[in-house]
């Protein structure tokens, strides 16, 4: 007689042989590693795209979006966007930022040629542990400047210096800049682009964000056109 012990061993057995024979492990060696740009073919639900990686002074890894010849338009059309972890890739409504990626990426590709630079500055550079930190002050009435201020951090910690350097990597000197924060624009031109044209950026307006958008429009110098 079987007893239920030995069925639940035979069990982790056959498991076991299982797991061994259809698992394969392929080491490269180091002596044939591949050196290549980190440039590539990135299809999305808006239209294809390449995307290439910059990874900075600290060892953030920041990227630029793009579709067509950058180098020889005259003016594409740019979006320079920070991460968003909430926004982006969870579809939080607290702020705009998704919509205004998936806005920006729908534009380029109806330019033809364009780019997103998007920068890993989440929070507006504070980070997210601080910036949840700042949701959680925001859930007991604070606005997203005081928020900030009371965790004795700025308001804005980012800094566009690496943007620049993307673009101007990529051939671009002169763009048309989707944004409603004039910080952006001045950011890129101490930092020796041209912004051409400033376009109004407004998307994914709702009721759970538009307290947020007033404060940026009221407080923070953004250039929104709120009802």
């Amino acid at each position: 007689m079987v007893s239920k012990c030995d069925n639940a061993k035979t069990s982790i057995h056959k498991y076991s042989n299982f797991a061994y024979t259809t698992m394969t492990i392929q080491i490269r060696t180091p002596e044939e590693p591949t050196e290549i740009d980190a440039d590539a073919f990135l299809p999305t639900e808006f239209g294809n795209f390449r995307i290439k990686v910059t990874i900075d002074e600290d060892g953030k890894e920041h990227c630029l979006v793009y579709a067509g010849d950058l180098k020889s338009a005259d003016t594409p059309l740019i979006r320079i966007h920070s991460e968003c972890l909430t926004g982006d890739a969870f579809s939080s409504m607290k702020c705009d930022c998704g919509p205004q990626l998936q806005s920006s990426l729908k534009q380029i590709q109806q330019e033809g040629c364009g780019a997103v630079v998007y920068l890993r500055q989440e929070g507006r550079g504070i980070g997210l542990h601080s910036k949840i930190q700042a949701y959680a002050l925001q859930d007991q009435g604070y606005d997203t400047l005081d928020a900030n201020l009371a965790l004795g951090l700025p308001a804005d910690a980012r800094t566009y210096e690496i943007a620049a350097k993307m673009l101007k990597e990529a051939g671009v000197r002169k763009v048309r800049m989707m944004t409603n924060n004039p910080l952006k624009v001045k950011g890129l031109e101490e930092n020796g682009i041209e912004v051409e044209f400033r376009l109004p950026h407004m998307s994914g307006v709702s009721v759970q964000n538009i307290d947020y958008l007033r404060t940026k429009n009221e407080r923070m110098g953004h250039m929104l056109e709120l009802e």
